[in-house]
């Protein structure tokens, strides 16, 4: 039973997991069923939406009686449905919206549409009771690197932006370049711990002064060439090596680029999100950073960094506290602006 708690069913389908969760009181997980597909992808060397959205249509019943079971609940004892609505791979994402809104039709169950990059940045709120807006958070993912002033929960400036390719999605064409495979992020991670970060000088691309946007087309095409130079001379190329040496670069960028924003806002926080916030690279660069400057990191669990449904429940809950809910017209959004 859910006693004097307001419980919130968070879903999420924008992409290869279709993930759900029961939050109590938009701060405590009751339970966090993700069933990734991960291996289904992997042998095409990225996400298929076709095959993504067939998935999530197979799947989806399965993870919510699992959710509700490891909660010990039934859909009688929700008070709120929370669904991303967008961004993400329009297929997948009008699986989740609507599994939510029949939910929401046959019970009776108020619902709220959510912001995915809004979830990811609620995710922290799920480990630390005490962190509240405002703070200025560093959302790294496959499709997102931002720089974010968050000045209310589900309300936020975005001050700086990637102007090609995401971090994640750098760190995927690399990883396919030197032989590694998908997902790039994490096997690259791993093989930095073995290499030589300074065995390559990659360039750190910081743009014009004053500017908090990203771009990591071109130490992600550095890497290629250096790569195929080598490959071409007969020269061994370490692997290993090579990912120390771009994570490093990666990161250091990542790192500057948030201190100087924490230091022009004069802000004492800031916290990480998004799917590239699991990498073990960049926390220790954050966590170095933020010692140094003598402000407070946040950094969810490296479960709540990837795609998951406590991080929708916990946005959700929130902006239905404020908002209200959203009626059965709501509709999913490939693109959806913070």
């Amino acid at each position: 039973m859910k006693g004097k708690s307001f419980i919130t069913l968070g879903i999420e389908t924008s992409c290869d997991e279709t993930a759900i969760a029961a939050v109590a009181d938009g701060r405590k997980i009751l339970s966090n069923v993700i069933s990734t597909q991960i291996p289904i992808h992997t042998k095409f060397g990225g996400v298929v939406p076709e095959i993504a959205s067939r998935r999530h249509l197979e799947n989806i019943n399965d993870v919510l009686s699992e959710a509700l079971g490891q909660a010990d609940l039934t859909l009688d004892d929700v008070d709120l449905i929370g669904v991303t609505y967008g961004p993400g791979l329009i297929g997948a994402v009008l699986i989740g919206v609507a599994t939510a809104k029949a939910l929401s039709f046959a019970k009776g169950i108020p619902l709220v549409g959510v912001n995915h990059m809004h979830g990811h940045v609620s995710a922290n709120y799920l480990v630390y009771p005490d962190l509240e807006p405002p703070f200025l958070a560093l959302v790294v993912s496959g499709g997102h690197t931002n720089l974010i002033d968050v000045t209310d929960y589900n309300e936020c400036t975005v001050i700086g932006s990637t102007r090609d390719d995401a971090c994640g999605e750098a760190y995927d064409k690399v990883a396919r370049v030197i032989g590694l495979g998908y997902p790039g992020g994490p096997k690259i991670d791993r093989a930095a711990k073995e290499g030589n970060p300074r065995a390559y000088e990659f360039k750190r691309v910081m743009l014009e002064k004053g500017s908090y946007d990203f771009s990591f087309s071109g130490i992600k095409t550095q890497v290629l060439n250096v790569v195929n130079q080598q490959r071409m001379r007969g020269e061994e190329v370490r692997t290993e090596d090579v990912c120390a040496s771009f994570q490093a670069a990666v990161v250091d960028v990542l790192v500057e680029k948030a201190m100087e924003a924490v230091h022009e806002f004069g802000e004492k926080r800031i916290v990480m999100a998004g799917g590239v916030s699991a990498n073990f690279g960049l926390r220790k660069g954050m966590e170095d950073a933020a010692e140094k400057a003598g402000i407070r990191l946040y950094k969810p669990k490296p479960v709540l960094c990837t795609d998951n449904g406590a991080m929708i429940a916990s946005a959700a809950y929130y902006k239905y506290r404020k908002h209200g809910a959203d009626d059965l017209t709501l509709d999913a959004y490939a693109d959806l602006p913070y």
